[in-house]
């Protein structure tokens, strides 16, 4: 099945749809959400994603990132992805949005309007071997430090939003 993701304007209306890897060769900006899940000790679960991902494979990221499809709701997505890629599920909510222009490896340009969806979850995920190769827990302030000393092993919007997440988190739970 053709994957499709949604084309977006600069205010995150809906302008079409678009197969997702021509999406990625042509840099369109299209929708996208980033879920961050945290622990009660207020821990992020990072994921690695897998090395043979379409691009940014072996980088480190946030807990589960993917696109809406054309009809879904963006939390709808946000459930569907999570039990997709870590083989759980907790309660999920909006925490900020934001654009970024990245040019990845293999050719492919990331144009995001990209949702941060949080949510809080204390368990072990069962990672999805196609997705994700490994996980852990990161507090942020480690996780800003392994940031600025090893820039390369992170994935670009992780780092391209972290610092609203260093803000959003501690007033959204």
């Amino acid at each position: 099945m053709e994957e499709k993701v949604i084309l977006v304007d600069a205010a995150d209306n809906q302008i079409g749809t678009e197969e997702k890897l021509e999406a990625h060769r042509q840099g369109k900006l299209h929708r996208a959400f980033s879920t961050c899940i945290f622990n009660d000790k207020g821990e992020l679960m990072l994921q690695k994603r897998d090395s043979r991902k379409y691009h940014s494979g072996g980088l480190w990221t946030n807990t589960c990132c993917s696109h809406p499809r054309p009809g879904e709701g963006l939390l709808e997505a946000a459930h569907r992805r999570l039990k997709e890629e870590m083989g759980f599920d907790c309660d999920l909510k909006e925490a900020f949005s934001f654009v970024y222009e990245a040019k990845l490896d293999k050719g492919l340009t990331e144009h995001e309007f990209n949702h941060v969806i949080i949510g809080q979850f204390n368990g072990k995920p069962i990672l999805n071997p196609l997705e994700a190769e490994d996980w852990r827990w990161s507090t942020l302030e480690e996780l800003r430090s392994d940031i600025e000393a090893n820039p390369e092993k992170y994935s670009f919007w992780l780092k391209a939003c972290f610092k609203q997440l260093e803000r959003a988190w501690p007033n959204t739970h």
